[in-house]
């Protein structure tokens, strides 16, 4: 007898949608067919839309270290609720992600805090553990990921976000040739480097130029981190990963004229991989003036003609896959000038809230969703026997639909430590329903259904 039969439903997969039941036993999608039989628990989901599971790869959960902005309990039940049953957590946590140790750590300590199942990055420094990232790779790790531009706090390995020259205790941001050699040991490795884009030198410049001047508004913010940041260290990245092999992937990208440089790597056959994030398909500079500085992130939101851009690059496969960029901080944190807030906000629980809602308009369709959300990020990272798709093999992770659901994303309904995103008040139509998580149901009608379930996801490179 199976466990679990999802009846009635129409699975969607990333070029179909196609009426069946789906039966599950001891976690894994045995049968997928118009077959009645018996299974331990019914769910009859009366035509309603079936799909995978999302996979969120880019996520900054807080947790250890800074846990008063998000933990991972929190953050991971967010993500059920938002119909996401994979996340990768980025390793820029304290203690960071360095070696085997630090990764195996990390992994031990979400053991009994995760309501998903969960992937881990590693964190590069450079020369200061060049030779560990092979251990990270071996470890399960699902990628490298290199802030390029910022700089090392001596003590801690922490990163310095806002860099200045002749700190004490730091480390400046690496050179050229330092990058260049972790792209070779990544080519050598066969791993994934991730990184985020934005030339530091330029940066503080224009930064300084700017606070000098007095300027304090978003088009000030803008002015001081300019799509050229994202450009000049899209196209380094780019010419060393043509230069060594490596696998490069661009972390939410922003820019019509960083699609435009993916597209032409891609043309080129170089091993170029990326990604955007739903706040910058979703918002502009244009929202400013009613969202105010909650839609501080870095790299910042550009211009509406990005946005649309952006888009495009989706929808033609120069950008493969959509993210949150999950990284929360305390809402009192997110008040005050515009240069010193922190940048981030929530995203895991809203982004298929905001893509189904795109579908509900008929701007994109339920299939090119799940490839955006759950097959593509699979493939790229190695999970796909296992996550991405409903298939016999897979996991049961499922995800109910209720397209008819006419609901505003509201900070207070959310399920994050310190639930706040710009998207609070938006209208959505369509929405997730129910989660199942390798077949229990962990998730239903915005609330969390069960104790934590979640285990750890090892990538198989």
């Amino acid at each position: 007898m199976f466990d679990l039969v999802v009846k009635n439903g129409r699975i969607v997969s990333g070029n179909e949608i196609k009426k069946a039941n789906v039966y599950v036993k001891n976690g894994k999608i045995v049968r997928i067919s118009d077959e009645d039989l018996e299974a331990k628990h019914v769910d009859d989901v009366n035509n309603a839309f079936v799909i995978p599971g999302g996979i969120d790869p880019h996520c900054h959960f807080r947790d250890p270290g800074a846990a008063y902005k998000e933990d991972f309990s929190h953050g991971t039940a967010a993500a059920a609720v938002g119909g996401m049953t994979t996340v990768f957590d980025m390793p820029n946590t304290n203690p960071a992600v360095l070696d085997n140790k630090s990764f195996i750590y990390k992994r031990n300590y979400f053991a009994d805090k995760a309501f998903v199942d969960y992937g881990l990055w590693g964190l590069s420094l450079g020369d200061l553990n060049l030779n560990t990232l092979d251990e990270i790779k071996q470890a399960g790790g699902v990628g490298i990921k290199f802030f390029w531009g910022y700089a090392i706090n001596k003590a801690t390995n922490a990163l310095i976000y806002n860099y200045e020259p002749g700190q004490n205790g730091v480390i400046p941001p690496l050179d050229d040739g330092e990058v260049y050699k972790i792209f070779e040991r990544i080519a050598d490795n066969g791993h994934v480097l991730a990184i985020h884009a934005e030339n530091n030198e330029l940066i503080s410049m224009l930064t300084k130029r700017v606070r000098e001047n007095g300027e304090n508004d978003y088009e000030a913010l803008l002015k001081a981190r300019p799509t050229l940041a994202e450009v000049l260290t899209i196209q380094t990245a780019i010419a060393f990963s043509q230069a060594t092999g490596a696998h490069l992937h661009i972390l939410h990208v922003t820019s019509g004229m960083g699609v435009d440089l993916i597209r032409e790597a891609k043309a080129k056959n170089i091993n170029v991989t990326a990604e955007t994030c739903t706040h910058y398909l979703f918002l502009s500079d244009k929202d400013y003036g009613k969202i105010g500085s909650g839609m501080k992130v870095y790299p910042p939101i550009k211009r509406e003609s990005d946005r649309l851009a952006l888009w495009e690059g989706l929808k033609d496969g120069t950008l493969d896959y959509v993210s949150s960029d999950h990284a929360p901080h305390a809402v009192r944190e997110k008040q005050g000038d515009l240069f010193e807030i922190p940048s981030g906000m929530c995203g895991v629980e809203t982004t298929l809230p905001l893509m189904l809602n795109e579908v509900s308009k008929g701007k994109i369709t339920l299939p090119f969703l799940v490839r955006i959300l759950s097959e593509k990020a699979a493939g790229l990272y190695k999970i796909d026997d296992r996550k991405g798709a409903v298939k016999v093999g897979n996991d049961a992770d499922l995800v109910v639909l209720d397209m008819n659901r006419k609901q505003k994303i509201l900070n207070k309904n959310l399920h994050s430590k310190e639930p706040f995103t710009a998207f609070d008040g938006f209208d959505i139509t369509g929405w997730p329903q129910r989660t199942y998580l390798r077949g229990i149901l962990i998730a239903g009608d915005g609330e969390i259904l069960n104790k934590p379930e979640g285990k750890f996801l090892r990538a198989n490179y």
